[in-house]
């Protein structure tokens, strides 16, 4: 039992509900187990159970977190592996991530700034070029991909 009377077996349920439903991160469920008020032998006991039986997975989470940050967000490499450190991934699992999109990756960019640079209604073109790239950058695209890009929009 835990402080709100939740069993281990309560919570080991709701956590196969909750890992089942969304690939999750060991970060997000220690967050969800605490929340529910769990001690830390519980918390550990659990999170061995969940690996086990394949309801928690860092790589699998890691990968399809990239893929649909990326293909639904049109988040560029810098930004997803930022997002994959906050939620303390290991590099290994980062670098395998990254390579689930690399296939789709330079069409999505070139796409993704045709676009953005046609919606931009500036008079001076130094102000869309600015808006451009600072859109592009926050998106997490690498500066060099960016700027060539940009050379070749003259």
């Amino acid at each position: 039992m835990n402080q709100q009377g939740l069993s281990v077996q309560d919570a080991i349920k709701k956590l196969e509900y909750y890992c089942s439903y969304q690939d999750r991160c060991y970060k997000e469920v220690i967050s969800k187990l605490k929340s529910l008020g769990m001690f830390q032998t519980a918390i550990d006991h659990i999170l061995n159970h969940l690996v086990e039986h394949n309801y928690l997975n860092e790589e699998r989470f890691a990968k399809s977190f990239a893929r649909g940050k990326h293909k639904f967000k049109y988040w560029g490499k810098r930004r997803i592996e930022q997002e994959l450190k906050f939620r303390d991934i290991s590099s290994y699992n980062i670098k395998t991530a990254l390579n689930e999109i690399e296939s789709d990756y330079l069409n999505n960019f070139y796409s993704l700034a045709e676009k953005k640079w046609d919606s931009l209604n500036e008079s001076s073109l130094e102000k869309k070029k600015r808006k451009w790239i600072d859109f592009l950058m926050r998106k997490g695209y690498e500066s060099s991909l960016i700027f060539d890009l940009l050379k070749d929009l003259k």
